[in-house]
């Protein structure tokens, strides 16, 4: 889009009803500027707002600034006040406008400032200036550590001098500012009184808000008969509080008359009379036109029931009842417009309202009162919406996410968490190609979905004049419709209920209809919908079986990819196109005019897919420009084409769609361009998605880009497990290898020896171990010990291969593992230690009964020593065995988990059967601790009901009918097994925990084994600079780890606040550090921009906080490159020290892997632009709001200085080859074209699957790899067990394996080689692929050729006829068929 400001849509009037004529710009209500061009060149540049000081915040606090006119000489009260949301700022100046035109003894002067406006350093100069002469200070909701710290710095100056000082609810450091006469809060936390209790806790949960009203109803009661003056000055606090709370001009006024009149030495003597707090309800049901508010739903309807204004369907029983959660702190002040327009939009809908507020900031208990009947325990409402955008139970402080959880269980009606801007103006938001303000995402978005909370949708701005809230009308509707679209669900009966399922093709070709990570589509499919059909859903039609299935939506199989290819459902002309989408004009800059050749015949847009009865299975188009060299190389993705908008048009107007449901990991719907978080109207996900509830089968393992889901598409995302993981096992020389191994361990002393020794040397070689393992010539004298040795090292890689996690197969949605299929996922559970639960690993526990250390056997296995390498494997084989009997004990003759409860109580009752204690008592780890094994085997226990309970398709039935998805974390189940059972709503973390202490632990590990790894390859010099890769997924699973390998590199440590977040850092000396600062060029994916916004403006901060440090260069090498670049490029040292780079807003991707995927390239120079030109854009703590800016010199520059690159593997279901993106984000030969001297940095990749973190280099673990997956049968006859899927899984692994070559040139010549012979040169395997999936295998076929043509791999020339001859044979074959 070449604005994201607004849209040039230019539509007919008679297209739009009135409403929207009215609406149609989400600008209508803002003034027009010439800003708003349109630049409609053919590459998109996009301006970024960035507009004054770079800051989200542009508002000034001289709106909040009331100035009296002094007559008669009158004492001037001067307050200053600071706030987190401006709905103060009205009734605060009314109070003040109205106190000066009524009082004869004062004149009030005040200015109030907004916490995130002190970002800037100007605006902080003028309220430490205004705090000089101010007489009362007051501050509220003050929860943000860094700005925290800076208001605290300059109210603690002035403490001692102003005449009061009032905090409510905010940070301790904060609180302790407060002074009223004698009171003062500066012991809070140590103090015993109740009030300090309440701080101190620790788990401040949803109770500390009520305990704290409970207090603030009572003391006043109590303290006003006790004498001392301390008692009354804490009574003065509380009616502070109670006037605070109470937010209406008439309790401000009085509140400011009470203050001054008690503590301002000139107004002393004066008797100034105010009025009690008026107090209103704390909780209840408000209604903009009810005469008063209610605690009683039966009231409130009965008044419900009376009005005049609305028509009798509204009354009625029938029409639909929407719940809303209000924050009573805008009903009270009186700014509460954005809530009366969304009470209005949805009566205007036909739908009934209950709109209920609480003044604490836990609506747990008023959501069980006011929206469950409580007779029935059925909800009284369809679907529930929280406009106050807050976690539903202690809101921006401390949350209490099960409470949450418990009481959104009972309502059990979907829940929506709506968002009112509170950092930004409208005007700021509309601008910005970020959305929303980054600590606003952490707080509203991130928080809220902990408890399940949906579609992130801005329903309000905020005038940046008098503060106040205004309502959003296009996004208001919106977020009604959506509600009651939700809310419909749990009316309509299942036989009428209409279900788009949708499928992915990536990249297009018939072959890959159907694509989802881990997931066999079609079958998964297949049995939803018969489920679905038992259930009462109408699936007429529906084939016999999954095969069948696939064969109805792929029927036309075979033609290019711009013609029809697949099962035509409905053709849509250009007129009636053009009509169901009223932003189809917008997509004619990019696209030009409809049909286009995407998806059309020319003249219609093609829908594909099939219907049956009430379900329609289609495939999404895909984004258009894959194949299009030139269009991969703009920096800015391209909008939808026409064929993408028809297809959800269709589903939306023609199909009449209740729901969608997104098929498996992943679609391009979410990866659309508009801003990241925060739609506006004229960003593609939301227009696209339209009004339909989207439902998403996830991968569990993948928390991010299922987040990028939920904010973008408003998706209700479910996840689904991954294959259950096998190891790797060995296979052909790899087998005989490890049985010449054991051969030698008993006959080494023997005179067979050397000769054993030399048949091992022989076969490694056959093997290419060589590459990995330093091998002498074979027949070279060597002493027994380094025969022990060289047998050590070939051991320890071949166990390394043996014992590599695999998942096996594809996973069927409604199929757990058996408990068999579960043991290697449990063996690797088990292989943890969990400090936090004092549950000991089991190999640490088997280690501990021989005396060793299993730390100190992982370094020696890893050097090759031989005893070691053999203990490891007999702990390893030992602790499978124990989990296998474990296991066997716990399950009926078919293998199925029975009630694992009573069986375990029963096992861990008799101290002498348990399986596990048997099992070892045959080995040497007899002796083993039993109490510490019965901790881990009863968690173990526990994680194997986890592992096989099925809820997938019960989660998706629940969404169906309207229900609440209970929410989990999404992540690996091995590091964390709360991921399991699967079928929840995933979500991530809250951006600001982390990194935790743990993940910095766990970095420093990994960081100096790459920093001794590089030194032993770089003659003993520490790398300069290190270039390396933030994955937003990988950050979610180990909670920061990489995040924290970076700031370990550069030498600072992450500081939490007193709630656990991290929002600083402090610099660790060197001394303490014992080596240089090492400089980093950080690349973050798009989907860790949109997730860790904060931690990148962390990241930014860290290294321009290194770069200015008063130290020697050879010291910090972060210093001397950004001096050396401030120089070269003549900026600041500052901007030289840009170090945080990603894609710009609304992009992802370098788009290699789209090139690779499609072979759409010409030469490995094409590829690096296309990363220069889409990956150059920089992050800048110092204007956090401006977005992401190009800085494409100082990014060159600073690869220029790379000495290695680095990515990080984390779990076991994702490696190199599995997934194109991380080739996709690999700089190194990129980073080659830089350097000075052309030499290829190393290029490593740190592996942290197991206890025991490895860091290899690239081409080590892609041999890796390739053993354990692309050549490893056990892998591939998994894949070929799938049928159609898993003939396209083994040819992604091999255009995986091309892409490194290109980006990195690590892949050997054999690897090429060995996946020939295995799929080529093998007759009966060749035909099995090319009857399964000819269309895969053509592509397979097809990227050998391209690997020889590309020079990736050299090899005979009747090897590369006979590839030819086969392109051309299932070219005709493909063609048969078709005809």
């Amino acid at each position: 889009m070449a604005s994201l400001v607004s849209s040039a849509f230019t539509l007919k009037p008679d297209q739009l009803s009135s409403h929207s004529q009215k609406h149609y710009f989400l600008h209508s209500f803002l003034p027009r500027k010439a800003n708003y061009q349109i630049h409609s060149k053919y590459p998109l540049k996009v301006k970024c707002a960035a507009v004054g000081n770079g800051l989200f915040t542009q508002t000034s606090p001289e709106v909040r600034r009331i100035v009296p006119e002094n007559r008669d000489n009158l004492p001037t009260v001067k307050i200053v006040y600071v706030v987190l949301e401006a709905q103060y700022q009205s009734a605060l100046s009314a109070a003040v406008q109205a106190l000066n035109q009524q009082v004869n003894y004062a004149s009030y002067e005040v200015v109030g400032y907004l916490v995130e406006e002190l970002r800037d350093v100007d605006t902080y100069k003028t309220f430490c200036k205004d705090l000089e002469n101010a007489n009362i200070f007051i501050g509220s909701l003050i929860f943000v550590e860094e700005l925290a710290l800076k208001i605290k710095a300059a109210v603690e100056k002035e403490r001692d001098r102003l005449d009061a000082v009032l905090v409510f609810p905010s940070m301790p450091e904060v609180m302790r500012l407060n002074k009223l006469g004698s009171f003062s809060m500066s012991q809070l936390g140590q103090s015993k009184s109740p009030f300090f209790q309440l701080f101190k806790k620790k788990k401040q949960g949803a109770g500390f808000a009520d305990s704290m009203l409970k207090l603030v109803r009572t003391l006043p009661k109590v303290l006003k008969y006790l004498p001392s003056d301390k008692a009354q000055d804490a009574r003065l606090y509380i009616l502070s509080l109670q006037f605070w709370l109470g937010g209406s001009p008439d309790n401000l006024q009085n509140f400011l008359k009470m203050i001054s009149g008690s503590y301002v030495p000139a107004l002393r003597g004066q008797k100034i009379e105010y009025a009690d707090p008026v107090l209103f309800l704390d909780t209840g049901i408000w209604h903009p036109l009810a005469p008063c508010m209610y605690d009683d739903v039966k009231e409130y309807l009965n008044w419900y029931g009376t009005r005049k204004d609305t028509n009798e369907k509204l009354k009625g029983p029938d029409a639909p009842v929407i719940g809303l959660i209000l924050q009573r702190s805008h009903i009270v002040t009186g700014d509460d417009s954005h809530y009366v327009a969304v009470i209005m939009e949805l009566e205007a809908r036909g739908a009934k309202v209950i709109p209920i507020f609480a003044g604490g900031l836990d609506f747990a208990g008023p959501v069980e009162r006011f929206f469950v009947d409580p007779v029935m325990k059925k909800p009284m409402v369809n679907s529930a919406i929280s406009l106050t955008g807050f976690a539903l139970v202690g809101g921006p402080a401390r949350q209490d996410h099960p409470r949450a959880v418990e009481a959104l269980r009972k309502l059990d009606v979907p829940y929506i968490v709506a968002l009112p801007l509170v950092f930004q103006t409208t005007e700021e938001w509309l601008n910005s190609t970020l959305g929303l303000h980054p600590i606003q995402v952490a707080l509203q978005v991130a928080l809220p979905e902990l408890d399940g909370g949906l579609e992130p949708i801005v329903f309000a701005g905020r005038d940046p004049r008098t503060g106040k809230a205004h309502a959003l009308h296009k996004r208001v509707e919106q977020l009604c419709t959506r509600a009651i679209r939700w809310g419909e669900l749990k009316r309509k009966t299942k036989a009428e209920k209409k279900l788009a399922i949708t499928v992915f093709s990536f990249p297009p070709d018939k072959g890959n209809v159907g694509t989802a990570a881990y997931l066999n589509v079609f079958s998964s499919i297949f049995s939803v919908l018969k489920d679905l059909q038992r259930d009462g859903y109408n699936v007429e039609g529906l084939p016999e079986t999954s095969e069948a299935l696939i064969e109805e939506i792929i029927h036309d199989k075979e033609a290019q990819f711009s013609s029809p290819n697949l099962n035509i459902a409905y053709k849509m002309g250009v007129r009636e196109y053009q009509s169901l989408t009223p932003y189809a004009t917008a997509l004619e800059e990019n696209w030009g005019k409809p049909p286009g050749n995407l998806n059309s015949d020319g003249e219609n847009l093609l829908v594909y897919g099939k219907q049956y009865g009430n379900v329609f299975i289609g495939v999404q188009p895909t984004f258009g420009y894959e194949g299009d060299p030139m269009r991969l190389l703009f920096s800015k993705s391209a909008s939808p084409h026409h064929g993408f908008a028809a297809y959800y048009s269709f589903v939306e107007k023609i199909f009449k769609a209740d729901a969608v449901l997104h098929f498996g990991t992943h679609g391009s719907l979410e990866f659309m361009p508009g801003k990241q978080v925060g739609m506006s109207d004229v960003c593609y996900p939301d227009s696209l998605i339209g009004n339909i509830p989207n439902v998403y089968y996830y991968a569990a393992n993948n928390p991010s880009e299922a987040t990028i889901a939920k904010r973008r598409s408003y998706a209700n995302t479910i996840s689904y497990l991954t294959p259950p993981a096998e190891n790797a096992g060995l296979y052909k020389g790899l087998k005989q290898l490890s049985e010449l191994i054991s051969s030698y361990q008993s006959l080494k002393d023997t005179g067979r020896g050397p000769q054993i020794v030399s048949s091992i040397i022989s076969t490694a070689k056959q093997c290419n171990l060589d590459k990995d393992v330093e091998l002498p010539d074979e027949g070279a004298e060597i002493s027994a010990k380094e025969r022990d040795l060289v047998v050590g090292k070939v051991y320890s890689k071949i166990m390394e291969i043996e014992s590599r996690l695999l998942p096996c197969g594809l996973h069927v949605i409604g199929e757990p593992p058996s408990a068999l299929e579960a043991v290697a996922t449990l063996v690797n559970i088990a292989a943890l230690d969990r400090p936090e639960d004092e549950i000991a690993s089991l190999p640490s526990i088997l280690a501990e009964t021989v005396g060793r250390d299993i730390e100190d056997i992982y370094r020696g296995s890893d050097k090759g020593i031989l005893k070691d390498v053999e203990l490891l494997r007999q702990i390893t084989e030992a602790s499978r065995g124990a989990i296998s009997a474990f296991v066997e004990k716990t399950t009926n003759k078919k293998g199925q988990v029975v009630d694992v409860a009573d069986k375990l109580s029963s096992i861990l009752g008799f101290g002498m059967n348990e399986p596990w204690i048997q099992y070892l008592s045959n080995t040497k780890f007899y002796r083993a601790d039993r109490a510490k094994l019965r901790t881990l085997f009863e968690f173990v226990g526990e994680c194997l009901k986890l592992v096989v309970a099925d809820n997938e398709l019960g989660s998706l039935k629940q969404a169906l009918e309207g229900k609440y998805v209970e929410p989990g974390p999404g992540g690996d189940p091995i590091r964390n097994p709360k991921v399991l059972p699967t079928g929840k709503n995933i979500h991530a973390l809250d951006p600001q925990a982390i990194p935790t202490t743990a993940a910095m632990q766990s970095a420093k590990v990994v960081v100096d084994r790459l920093i001794e790894r590089q030194k032993v390859d770089n003659g003993g010099k520490y790398p300069e600079t290190v270039a390396l890769v933030l994955w937003g997924t990988d950050n979610i699973k180990t909670y920061g780890e990489s995040l924290a390998q970076v700031l370990w590199m550069i030498g600072v440590r992450p500081v939490s606040d007193t709630f656990g977040r991290v929002n600083r850092v402090e610099p660790v000396s060197l001394e303490e550090l014992g080596r240089p600062r090492i400089d980093v060029v950080v690349n973050c994916s798009g989907v860790f921009r949109d997730l860790f916004i904060n931690q990148m403006n962390l990241l930014d901060r860290a290294v321009k906080m290194v770069a200015e440090l008063d130290e020697p260069e050879e010291q910090n090498y972060v210093r001397k490159h950004a001096l050396e670049q401030a120089k070269a490029l003549g900026i600041d040292v500052r901007e030289a020290a840009t170090r945080v780079f990603s894609n710009a807003s609304g992009s992802y991707s370098s788009n290699i892997n789209l090139a690779v995927e499609n072979s759409s390239w010409n030469d490995e120079k094409q590829l690096q632009d296309m990363y220069l030109s889409r990956k150059s854009f920089a992050f800048d703590c110092d204007a956090p709001g401006a977005g992401m800016s190009e800085k494409r010199k100082v990014f060159e520059m600073a690869l220029s200085t790379a000495d290695a690159t680095f990515q990080n593997l984390d779990s076991s279901e994702i490696s190199l080859t599995d997934v194109s993106h991380y080739f996709d984000s690999d700089p190194t030969n990129l980073v080659q074209s830089f350097r000075k001297d052309g030499k290829k940095p190393n290029a490593y990749i740190a592996d942290t699957t197991t206890a025991n973190a490895q860091v290899r280099t690239l081409a080590e673990t892609v041999r890796l790899d390739a053993r354990t997956k692309l050549l490893n049968p056990k892998w591939y006859e998994g894949m070929m067990s799938s049928g159609y899927e898993g003939v396209r899984e083994i040819e992604k692994r091999l255009t995986n394996t091309v892409g490194w070559s290109a980006t990195s040139g690590q892949v050997d010549n054999w690897v090429y080689e060995e996946a020939n012979t295995t799929f080529i040169q093998d007759e009966e395997m060749l035909n099995r692929l090319m009857n399964t999936n000819p269309n895969s295998f053509r592509k397979l076929v097809q990227t050998f050729l391209e690997a020889n043509g590309r020079g990736y791999w050299e090899t005979s020339e009747e090897n590369i006829e006979k590839l030819r001859q086969l392109y051309s044979e299932v070219e005709d074959k493909i063609e048969g068929i078709d005809q």
